[in-house]
């Protein structure tokens, strides 16, 4: 004999695991962003940062195209309101973080950049309370400030000799990266109608090959023939992993919570780079980054833990889109 739920409890259990999908989602997608740090490190020994940036693009959007084709996926139409904002999401959220990323990269330490890019959860959950009006409950204060404090612990804790030497215009320029990051990642909370994850990460790649290609077409003759294979091994792990895999993961999971929610995995990214750092480049795992990883994985279990406890009530915000 089969045991129908009530309906409320239905719809709860309902809700609770789409917000522990979401979470996932989050997190693989903030993964893959951590490990641009080393690709962008790669990148940037063999090619400039804009050539660099319309290549990436160039190789992730026949990916997108053919999945969207594949799916039955379609572009909405968009306002002209929505449309200006989706080309200033591409703009700097998208080339702007990659350029940066790079040209940061190449002016100081993966350490440096590691330190950071480590201000990306406060970041995005200022932004949230700014740009988007969403309330930073008392919960998500301490879980940004437990992932903020491990992450300082995790990129500050000595790792031996650095190579190259710091440089304070390298260090803007990561910090710009990071404040583009938050922008791309919360700007898509003001469109007036949401878009299909899908179909809103192949329009961020269109748009920002066509912003990154102009910017970068003075150079792009002589630049193209010129790449060397270790720079094009890490633009086309860019394009494949963190822009279609990473787009795709975070819109869709971002379309299930609030911006300020998913703010708190911003903080799996620097600790990616890091873990990357260590298997790749056998850099120490020392007791101190063993205890800032401790702290951001208590960071991410404190908010996504309301959807396991059942302290959510499935309304995320007047800002919250709900993806197909």
């Amino acid at each position: 004999m089969s045991t129908r739920l009530p309906p409320h409890e239905s719809a709860r259990r309902s809700t609770l695991s789409t917000r522990s999908v979401a979470h996932l989602q989050l997190t693989a997608a903030m993964l893959t962003v951590g490990s641009t740090v080393i690709a962008s490190k790669t990148i940037g020994t063999g090619l400039d940062p804009l050539p660099a940036t319309a290549l990436r693009f160039a190789i992730a959007l026949p990916v997108f195209l053919l999945l969207m084709r594949f799916t039955g996926a379609a572009f909405p139409r968009p306002g002209l309101r929505d449309a200006v904002l989706l080309v200033t999401q591409a703009a700097i959220g998208s080339v702007g973080y990659t350029v940066l990323l790079i040209a940061g990269t190449q002016r100081t330490s993966a350490s440096d950049a590691g330190i950071i890019l480590g201000t990306l959860p406060a970041v995005c959950a200022v932004t949230a309370a700014l740009l988007l009006g969403e309330r930073l409950r008392a919960s998500t204060l301490v879980s940004v400030a437990t992932a903020s404090l491990g992450v300082a612990m995790v990129t500050l804790a000595p790792a031996g000799p650095h190579s190259g030497t710091r440089s304070l215009s390298g260090d803007a320029m990561i910090l710009g990266a990071g404040v583009s990051e938050s922008l791309f990642v919360l700007l898509n909370k003001w469109l007036a109608k949401p878009w299909p994850p899908l179909a809103q990460a192949a329009a961020m790649t269109g748009l920002g090959f066509i912003v990154s290609s102009v910017c970068a077409l003075p150079g792009w003759s002589g630049a193209a023939p010129a790449v060397p294979l270790p720079a094009m091994i890490g633009v086309t792990y860019y394009a494949l992993v963190p822009t279609v895999a990473g787009f795709w993961l975070w819109y869709a999971g971002a379309a299930r919570v609030p911006g300020s929610e998913a703010a708190i995995f911003t903080a799996v990214a620097p600790v990616s780079s890091v873990a990357l750092a260590t298997l790749l480049l056998g850099e120490p795992l020392t007791p101190t980054r063993a205890m800032g990883l401790a702290l951001v994985v208590t960071a991410v279990f404190a908010v996504s833990g309301r959807s396991f406890v059942g302290r959510g009530s499935g309304k995320c915000g007047a800002h919250e889109s709900k993806a197909p």
